[in-house]
């Protein structure tokens, strides 16, 4: 007995060394191949979406600096120059942006000095003022800093400015509306996908009348204000700089669904359901959770579900 104790113990630890061994190796050809396609002319941006998407998204905060621009087809020898004194000057939207990043000392590192902050604080005012600047016909929303905050502290004032730029032209533009019409137009594609999906999950959320604004957070800040780990922001950063604009949805409908038990088991009532979904848990398995949202986004792609979507603002 005891030896047959023993061998098992061993073969837990060798087991586990194997597992360790073979995700190391992986890491180390996920590394080169990132790499090699970095430095391939032209890029290769394939790749690099591949690589960005599949599990462990980038894995380091040196290669997401090299990455995260090329996704965006930014060339860093040519980024623009830092915001002017002139950035703030009879500004429409700058008593607004001073209170929101003010009050946003929660996405800083913990332990950050404090005048280190401040100065970063002082660029992220200026490098959301001068994109509204440049282009006066988006319109600054309450969350659009959280986005803004995550660029500044991994790539730096210049590059944050170039990607938060591109960015507001393309995966955040419908955000940046003067109403919310298109927000919401957004938020529309859940319920469907979740009833392809479950169909008692889904009735269950409409007899409740919970709708979907315990989303909104999530998808204007690409879920940066409500997650407590920037580690895990920087994942999905990864995941959504590499896909199509609405996927943050359908990572909300991966969310929704994975909490399926914990839904269908509280009060069908809405403001129930609504307290317990808007609190995103600290424990989610992103990586479980990102591979489920490219499924679902594979098997109902928008154009399927744009009728759907559609028929939903008419329900309310």
């Amino acid at each position: 007995m005891k030896q047959t104790k023993r061998r098992k113990q061993l073969d837990e630890v060798h087991g586990n060394g194997f597992l360790k061994r073979d995700t190391d190796i992986g890491k180390r050809q996920k590394l080169a191949e990132i790499h090699k396609a970095l430095n391939s002319d032209p890029v290769d941006i394939e790749t690099l979406r591949r690589a960005a998407v599949s599990k462990g998204g980038l894995l380091t905060d040196e290669l997401r600096r090299k990455v995260w621009p090329k996704l965006l087809n930014i060339n860093g020898f040519d980024l623009p120059h830092k915001p002017g004194k002139d950035v703030r000057e009879n500004h429409k939207d700058l008593n607004q942006v001073l209170l929101d990043v003010r009050r946003s000392m929660k996405r800083f590192p913990k332990g950050m000095p404090s005048v280190e902050r401040a100065v970063l604080q002082e660029q992220l005012i200026d490098i959301i003022l001068d994109v509204l600047k440049r282009h006066t016909q988006l319109h600054y929303y309450q969350g659009y800093h959280d986005v803004a905050v995550t660029l500044l502290l991994l790539v730096g004032e210049r590059m944050a400015l170039a990607m938060l730029n591109k960015l507001s032209n393309f995966h955040l533009r419908d955000f940046m509306d003067p109403t919310m019409d298109r927000t919401k137009h957004i938020l529309n594609y859940l319920m469907p996908i979740l009833e392809q999906v479950d169909t008692e999950l889904h009735d269950f959320m409409m007899r409740a009348e919970v709708g979907t604004i315990f989303a909104l957070s999530w998808l204007i800040t690409w879920y940066g204000h409500v997650l407590s780990e920037f580690k895990h922001t920087l994942r999905l950063y990864d995941f959504f700089l590499a896909s199509h604009p609405l996927m943050p949805i359908y990572l909300a409908a991966a969310i929704v669904l994975h909490r399926e038990k914990e839904v269908k088991t509280t009060e069908c009532d809405m403001a129930m359901v609504h307290h317990l979904l808007s609190r995103i848990p600290p424990d989610l398995p992103y990586e479980l959770l990102i591979a489920r949202a490219q499924d679902l986004f594979d098997r109902y792609p928008p154009s399927v579900l744009a009728k759907k979507a559609a028929l939903q603002s008419r329900r309310r």
